[in-house]
């Protein structure tokens, strides 16, 4: 399977999914912020990746059309995707909700404001609704009475490390199915 990732931040979720797929599958990792921290990460493991606009969707298709990308990972990528349909593969995207709760940002912040006992993770296809695409994976996080947003983020945060790999082979198992 040959994987692309978008990212927008820091990458420990791309570095994570580089570290938990075979080293050969992550074949091109575009960025959309010029001092995004994935893109250390990506030259420490020596994977391609380049700068493309957010706005400039129509750059991304073509190059993941040119390096035959068969599952598309936004792995704290933080803008929409208009036109998921003109992408050559299918897009997951991990999220910081019991997806449909919270969607969009700051989606820490409402659970804990909604005085919800329980918050975590999901990992789901995109369409054209803001993480509305079918749910793959979802993880739970109980929400502590001393949780600030910042320690109840970085909880998330290690359950998307457990999950999205996981939800990753699942996908990559049925595309196989589907192509076998």
């Amino acid at each position: 399977m040959r994987l692309g990732v978008m990212c927008s931040g820091n990458g420990t979720n791309f570095e994570n999914i580089l570290r938990t797929c075979n080293q050969d599958e992550v074949v091109l990792m575009i960025y959309n912020k010029k001092k995004c921290g994935a893109v250390k990460r990506a030259a420490k493991f020596g994977v391609p990746h380049c700068y493309i606009n957010a706005k400039e969707e129509d750059q991304m298709v073509e190059l993941f059309k040119t390096w035959r990308v068969d599952l598309i990972i936004l792995a704290g990528y933080m803008r929409v995707i208009k036109n998921p349909d003109a992408f050559p593969a299918p897009i997951i995207n991990v999220h910081p909700s019991l997806l449909p709760k919270y969607k969009g940002l700051s989606a820490v912040e409402q659970a804990m404001e909604a005085g919800e006992e329980v918050t975590g993770c999901s990992v789901h296809y995109v369409n054209e609704e803001l993480d509305g695409g079918e749910v793959i994976m979802q993880g739970e996080v109980p929400i502590l009475p001393e949780d600030t947003v910042e320690s109840l983020t970085k909880a998330i945060q290690r359950k998307e490390y457990a999950i999205l790999p996981a939800a990753i082979g699942h996908v990559k198992q049925q595309l196989l199915q589907q192509v076998g």
